[in-house]
Formats: C-alpha cells, structure tokens, sequence
C-alpha cells in the first residue's frame, strides 16, 4: 500500500487520518488544550536583564542593621560648649560631602571589581551546590539507607532475642528498698 485514497474515500478525510497531526508536533502542539508548555514559556522572566530600581537600592532590606552614620551620630556639641554657627554648618557640610564623595569613589574603584569577585564566588558556590554537594547527598543517603537495613535485620536478628530471654529470666526478681533509721 502506498498510502494514497482507497475506496473512494475523499482527500479530507485521508488529512484527519493518524499519519498526519493537524495540531502540530507532539512535543511542542498547537493544540490549545495540550499547550501548557509555551503558557510557561511566555510567563518566564529573564533575570538578568530585569530593571533595578535606581531610587530603593535595597528592596529587601539586607542592610538594615549596617550602621548608619551621620554628622549627628559622630560630632555633637553639649549645651554651652557652642562654636560658631559657620563653623558647625561648614563642619556639617564637610563632613556629609566628604563621605558621600570617598563613598562614590570607593565604589567606582572597588565595587565594580568587587562585584565581579562575588558574582564569580557565588556562581563557584552555586556550581558546587549543583554539580557536588546534591549528588553526595543524595549517595549518602542512599548508602545510609542500605547500611541502615543492615544494621536493623542484624538487630532483630542478634539482639532481640538476647534482650528477650534476659527479660523472662530476670522478670521474676523483684527488688525491695527500705530505709533503716
């Protein structure tokens, strides 16, 4: 058979037969009700090129309980021991310019390698979590299971007997503890 119409069977019904899918590949279908695949497909986000936000640089509040220094927390003047008001402004000023330049200066010059040295060490600690730490745990298990079985059978087998009959022996001894004055 050559797989053409036979018994005058038309062109459209030969189209429905099971040689040919009108709802695509198998794997990948267009059919609406078994296309659960490219729903998720579309849903996916691409990490790495989501936008930060530029005003809340710490969404998740990681560095709450770094110390949070300002010109009051450091310099302080008791109450009659006052300089002049243009040297605590100029001293203010001073003190919030300069540490929020040396700030942006020290992460110009050292966050950006700094981040490439984390962003190495995490991929290397995620590497390692995947591709080694899993898999010898899953084997550990599985070879404590094993050894764990072995060790119940040699229980039951050696040791619960040995318990029991020292328990029928000795269930009849009774021990009595008095108190002399």
């Amino acid at each position: 058979m050559t797989g053409g119409l036979k018994d005058g069977n038309t062109e459209e019904e030969f189209l429905h037969s099971p040689f040919i899918r009108k709802q695509g590949n198998i794997y990948k279908p267009n059919n609406k009700d078994m296309d659960n695949d490219s729903l998720n497909e579309k849903t996916m986000e691409d990490v790495h090129t989501k936008e930060i936000d530029l005003v809340n640089r710490d969404p998740k509040h990681i560095n709450d309980d770094v110390v949070k220094v300002d010109f009051e927390d450091v310099i302080a003047e008791p109450a009659g021991t006052y300089s002049f008001d243009g040297v605590w402004k100029a001293s203010f000023t001073t003190f919030t310019v300069t540490k929020y330049w040396c700030y942006r200066l020290l992460t110009a010059l050292v966050g950006i390698p700094l981040a490439l040295i984390w962003g190495i060490f995490f991929a290397i600690l995620s590497f390692l979590h995947i591709w080694a730490v899993v898999p010898c745990v899953k084997s550990y298990m599985m070879v404590i299971h094993c050894v764990s079985r072995v060790y119940s059978i040699c229980v039951h087998t050696f040791c619960d007997p040995l318990f029991e009959a020292m328990g029928k022996c000795l269930s009849s001894v009774r021990v009595r503890v008095s108190k002399d004055v």
